[in-house]
């Protein structure tokens, strides 16, 4: 039984990289107990900030055995998005992960060829595809399962690559030779905490998302952004990468090799006068397929003006 374990453990991690997934790494599907309390403490301290959605389905968010039924294991996928090319200096910014193609589209094709090929070459196997889709906790899992460790900026940092990843998961009622975690290497470095405008980092290894200029920026659907971060968003008007640009470890990072993730065309070159004129039917047309549109135009407008004002 070992060998067959064995033989589909690499099997898994020859479709995964056949795919274009720079890391595969493999858990033991069963209760994240670790994660529970801090879950909890995080919720309670409300560092969720009105992502009301993170108090739904505790028990389904930390054991994927109630999410899936008869999950045995959890496959965890890191797809790299780190871009050749950046935006232009004084210009408003955009995450990098927000550059080409929606990530949910790209992603979730591959995690549907992957589940079919495992059937294909392996035979009965059941489970399901997740990619920011349901509540997984992919870093938890990602951690666990090998592909790096969860840093004091909150981000899963691998130490070959850094952390421009996306992460996704399958899990599937298929028994696999798991993986180990690693060891935290962020040691004494504190320059994502030093570095965040908005004091989201304070608490080293804690995000506090309420005051996090992607959560401000894109979950937050207020009319209007709290004035206490006036001055503070550093032009961010879709997402941050403060504190992963000044991360150490993203000094090894590769471009990416997804074309669609290239930067949607004339984005990078885009200067803040043609930020602040996107109309509506522009703003359908350049980002039709893009994360960016997750805000609409409204919220895109809003994140402007509040910056301007």
């Amino acid at each position: 039984m070992s060998r067959v374990i064995d033989k589909h453990t690499a099997l898994v991690k020859e479709i995964a990289a056949q795919l274009g997934f720079q890391f595969c790494g493999i858990s033991k599907a069963g209760f994240l107990d670790e994660e529970a309390p801090r879950l909890e403490k995080w919720l309670a301290a409300g560092k969720h900030g009105k992502m009301q959605y993170m108090e739904n389905h505790f028990d389904k968010r930390l054991d994927p055995t109630v999410l899936v039924p008869g999950a045995k294991s959890v496959i965890s996928l890191l797809l790299n998005y780190f871009p050749e090319r950046t935006q232009q200096e004084d210009s408003f910014r955009v995450s990098k992960y927000a550059y080409g193609t929606d990530y949910h589209l790209v992603i979730k094709d591959k995690l549907h060829t992957m589940m079919r090929e495992i059937q294909a070459k392996i035979g009965d196997v059941d489970g399901r595809v997740f990619v920011d889709s349901a509540p997984v906790m992919d870093k938890a899992w990602a951690r666990k399962s090998g592909l790096g460790w969860i840093g004091k900026n909150g981000n899963l940092i691998h130490p070959k690559q850094g952390s421009f990843f996306f992460i996704a998961e399958l899990i599937v009622d298929l028994d696999l030779v798991p993986d180990g975690p690693i060891k935290d290497f962020c040691g004494t470095c504190t320059r994502c905490t030093d570095a965040c405008p908005t004091d989201a980092l304070h608490q080293p290894y804690v995000v506090d998302g309420s005051k996090c200029i992607s959560y401000l920026t894109i979950e937050l659907k207020d009319a209007l952004i709290p004035s206490d971060f006036k001055d503070k968003m550093e032009d961010w008007i879709f997402g941050c990468d403060i504190c992963q640009d000044v991360c150490p470890w993203n000094r090894f990072s590769k471009i990416h090799n997804e074309p669609l993730f290239n930067p949607t065309d004339g984005l990078l070159d885009m200067t803040k006068k043609e930020w602040s004129e996107i109309t509506d039917d522009v703003f359908r047309t350049l980002f039709k397929n893009s994360p960016i549109k997750r805000t609409k135009h409204a919220g895109l407008r809003r994140n402007i003006d509040f910056l301007d004002s």
